[in-house]
């Protein structure tokens, strides 16, 4: 019972015969290595991998580990294991043994053994194959003779003197053997179809996980950058808030001082107001004629004259450049900000579509062109009668006249909510008529579209990703030149992300239009 339980513990749980060199799952179960390649093969192309006894998922294909004292167990007690549970098949000629078959003949329909197999029957009629107890439906039911043929009409397996004589006499029949190597070479075929296609997989697999990691990269990349350019605008701003704050607590000091003077001035005149009354109710008091006037006399009438209050007090007029001047403050802090942020777009390297202007040159005889150059609309019907230009656009299409030969650059597209459109990038040299100047239907140009309300992107004739659904009618470009990205972006209530191409951009690009019963508006970023 014991032997029998040990037995249990070394049979593979999906062959369910002896490990052959065993190997363990991080779950901790153990399989032959054969048995559980094959699983984790069948499983590939799947969300996750997973034990087959435990059920445990893995998101990557897990490492298989060798087992190796398990794999000396169970090579230690091979030999005592019954026969039968190794092969499950026995010998039908051994009597006093039970020794494994390695193979079966069809036509004794008996199990060989090793020993059996070499002294064995080797006429043509004696077929061996692998050990079977299946062998009744090898044979033809009827002659009860190897089945050797199969008949194309009937779509049976037949033998040789159903063949000959039988209701398959006049019937197309071919031999099994030539139906066994057809079959066979087209599953070879297909297993190295795909094998091919499991490695183009892999690779593909491969190229996302290396994707993967410099995704990461730039991420920390651009985190670092991030960090660093509001780190420097958080230096220039605290060092600008002390600058204004520095002048304002001098302008507030000089005020102060200058109306602490006045004050002061102020006070001693109240002063002399004080004596001069104190004197003139004393006059007023006195009962003496002759005294009064001979002491005004005397003081020579400077009693009787008043002090000039108006030289003392001044109205808040009068005090002019000495205030504050909030709004002057203000505007200097606007205009430093203005700088900073300037400064910080310069850093971070992105030029941003100020100066960016559309090429009148290119417009075609249905565009109409704003005068500042920034938005361009076409209306069924109109004609501008534009002189002839070799750049001119025989379509309803225009380019920018600035172009993009290097750097980083970013601007923004207000498009009319009906009609038509296409807005991205060309080259110069795209063709100016025919059935592929259009931008998108050549190799020479990239866009974003909306037509009949169905939006995606188009290079080269070639449309992807037609599931784009628009809230919004103002989008971003950004152009990496030397990184061969360019992105669309929709500004809605928030930023989403509609597609970035990848390509090598060989000559300068401009940014393009074309429009049917609508407008483009190239917008000005603050």
């Amino acid at each position: 019972m014991a032997f029998a339980n040990v037995s249990e513990e070394l049979n593979c749980c999906i062959c369910l015969n002896v490990y052959q060199d065993p190997v363990v799952l991080r779950c901790g179960h153990n399989f032959c290595s054969r048995c559980i390649g094959g699983v984790l093969d069948a499983q590939e192309g799947s969300e996750f991998y997973s034990c087959p006894q435990c059920r445990t998922e893995f998101v990557e294909r897990p490492a298989l580990h060798r087992n190796i004292a398990l794999k000396n167990i169970a090579e230690s007690l091979q030999p005592n294991i019954p026969e039968q549970e190794i092969s499950g098949i026995l010998c039908s000629y051994c009597i006093n043994s039970s020794a494994p078959a390695v193979k079966t003949c069809v036509h004794c329909e008996a199990s060989l053994c090793e020993g059996h197999v070499k002294v064995h029957n080797k006429a043509a009629e004696h077929v061996l194959i692998e050990p079977t107890t299946c062998v009744k439906n090898r044979k033809c039911s009827v002659h009860k003779k190897i089945l050797e043929y199969y008949c194309n009409e009937d779509s049976v397996y037949i033998c040789m003197f159903c063949r000959l004589d039988g209701k398959h006499k006049q019937h197309l029949v071919t031999p099994i053997n030539d139906i066994f190597k057809n079959k066979r070479k087209k599953l070879k075929d297909n297993l190295e179809e795909l094998s091919s296609q499991r490695v183009q997989v892999k690779n593909r697999i491969q190229a996302l996980l290396d994707h993967q990691i410099k995704v990461k990269g730039d991420a920390s990349t651009v985190k670092k950058t991030v960090t660093d350019l509001f780190r420097t605008i958080q230096k220039k701003l605290d060092a600008l808030e002390k600058k204004i704050n520095d002048a304002i607590h001098k302008r507030e000091d000089a005020i102060t001082t200058h109306i602490t003077k006045s004050i002061q001035n102020l006070e001693a005149g109240v002063d002399n107001f004080s004596k001069k009354m104190k004197e003139i109710e004393r006059l007023c008091n006195m009962t003496d004629p002759l005294g009064f006037l001979q002491e005004i006399e005397a003081e020579k009438d400077d009693n009787m004259k008043t002090i000039d209050h108006k030289a003392l007090v001044k109205t808040k007029e009068d005090f002019g450049v000495l205030h504050l001047h909030e709004g002057f403050i203000v505007t200097d802090a606007v205009k430093d900000l203005f700088h900073i942020m300037n400064q910080a777009k310069t850093d971070a390297n992105v030029h941003t579509n100020t100066d960016i202007v559309l090429d009148m040159r290119t417009a075609g005889q249905s565009m109409m062109v704003s005068k500042d150059l920034k938005t361009v609309t076409m209306e069924d019907g109109t004609a501008m009668f534009y002189p002839f230009h070799p750049m001119r656009f025989v379509n309803n299409q225009i380019l920018s006249k600035t172009q993009f030969s290097s750097g980083k650059h970013y601007w923004q597209v207000e498009v009319g909510r009906k009609g038509n459109w296409r807005i991205g990038v060309a080259y110069s040299t795209i063709g100016r008529s025919g059935n592929l100047c259009s931008i998108g239907s050549n190799n020479k140009s990239w866009v974003l579209r909306k037509s009949n309300n169905k939006c995606g992107v188009m290079h080269n004739d070639e449309e992807k990703n037609y599931s784009f659904t628009f809230s919004s009618e103002n989008f971003g470009i950004y152009l990496d030149y030397e990184a061969g990205q360019l992105s669309f972006y929709e500004l809605g209530d928030a930023v989403k992300h509609l597609y970035t191409f990848t390509a090598t951009f060989a000559e300068p690009l401009h940014a393009a239009f074309l429009l049917y019963g609508t407008y483009a508006k190239i917008k000005k970023i603050d």
